[in-house]
């Protein structure tokens, strides 16, 4: 290790070792890169992502109340509804006069479990691809979730609910002279999702903690729920959590992704909302900012990808909806994020990252 990184860890021990966090100073430093030694990274995150308080005293306390507000979620959100397991001597009340899966009533519980399930098949398609080239997300928790994975407790792991959820278990599709066509994705192609190795029981993978965060979160926010490309969100946050060198961290990686997640999502989500697309707070008025902010930057280029009839949307889209993390590796979308978060006008800095971006590839684009 060389004298400089030490200098830098000893700056960022120093800050954070205050019992009041100097928030501009931790910026500056967490600007130019946040170490991985000790932890730093992870909890430099969890303060500019505004899920600790700034005030030291307070953190063991805070984290306590909202990891046990997590367990509640996990007791409430991911139970199939109105089953209670045999062994444990209660009844079954699945099926009653009142409440049968064929209920039209939108306040059924069968019809909100139906409808919760289409959430969740989006989800765990989408995140068993999480970074493919990585075998981190396929390999197994330390830290399995003990209340859903103990048979003694009445919950059933989401893979199971994705594999029991047999309307949804096959393809349907219907071709223009309406022959209806269905068939198996088990068969689909021989590099079906499906063939990932599935872990004994009592072990869950790293992606399966990602599809429990973001099916709560679409539980808990009804209004957005799950959209693709949330799971490239949450990827990079809970790697680098569950990843942290400190194990009594590393252990509550899921409920401090799932806040992280949802307070970066709280400034991010209007970009996911379609309705908004169109307005000053939506993703078509940010690319069309990529475009005047490289105009003020460099507007030979600028004029260039106008006369090529380039437009903000072929590229802008995907770079600032997913902050960029579907154009780097991961190691180094870690980096971008330190400067990211720790921006106070993070989204400005993200506008010139993309400008940055643009400029790069000016031979390319046919600018000297």
């Amino acid at each position: 290790m060389s004298r400089l990184h030490r200098s830098r860890i000893a700056d960022f021990q120093e800050v954070l070792g205050e019992p009041t966090v100097a928030l501009g100073k931790l910026r500056d430093l967490c600007f130019s890169g946040i170490p991985f030694d000790g932890g730093l990274r992870c909890l430099c995150w969890k303060i500019l992502l505004n899920y600790l308080p700034l005030e030291r005293a307070l953190w063991s306390s805070l984290l306590k109340k909202q990891r046990d507000l997590y367990s509640q979620f996990l007791k409430e959100m991911i139970i199939q509804p109105g089953i209670a397991k045999a062994n444990l001597g209660v009844s079954r009340e699945d099926v009653t006069l009142e409440d049968h899966p064929l209920n039209p009533n939108p306040d059924s519980r069968w019809n909100t479990y139906f409808k919760d399930n289409e959430v969740l098949l989006q989800i765990d398609k989408d995140v068993r691809r999480l970074y493919p080239d990585m075998a981190f997300f396929q390999r197994p928790t330390d830290y399995p979730c003990l209340l859903i994975l103990d048979p003694q407790n009445e919950f059933e792991t989401l893979r199971k609910r994705v594999e029991q959820t047999t309307l949804k278990s096959q393809t349907v599709a219907r071709n223009r002279s309406g022959v209806t066509n269905v068939s198996s994705p088990l068969k689909s192609s021989p590099n079906s999702l499906s063939e990932y190795e599935v872990l004994p029981n009592g072990c869950e993978a790293h992606w399966e903690v990602v599809e429990r965060i973001l099916f709560i979160y679409a539980k808990l926010n009804p209004g957005i729920a799950y959209v693709q490309g949330m799971n490239e969100i949450v990827g990079p946050l809970y790697y680098t959590f569950a990843t942290d060198p400190n194990s009594e961290w590393k252990e509550h990686a899921e409920a401090d992704t799932f806040f992280c997640f949802t307070n970066l999502m709280a400034e991010i989500r209007d970009n996911f909302i379609k309705s908004l697309d169109d307005s000053q707070c939506g993703i078509t008025y940010k690319m069309e900012k990529v475009y005047s902010t490289l105009k003020e930057k460099d507007v030979e280029l600028y004029l260039k990808l106008q006369e090529q009839n380039i437009k903000p949307q072929f590229f802008a889209f995907r770079w600032l909806t997913l902050l960029l993390s579907q154009e780097f590796l991961l190691p180094d979308v870690i980096r971008i994020w330190d400067s990211l978060f720790a921006d106070d006008k993070r989204f400005d800095f993200l506008l010139l990252v993309c400008c940055a971006m643009l400029t790069s590839r000016k031979p390319s684009i046919g600018v000297c």
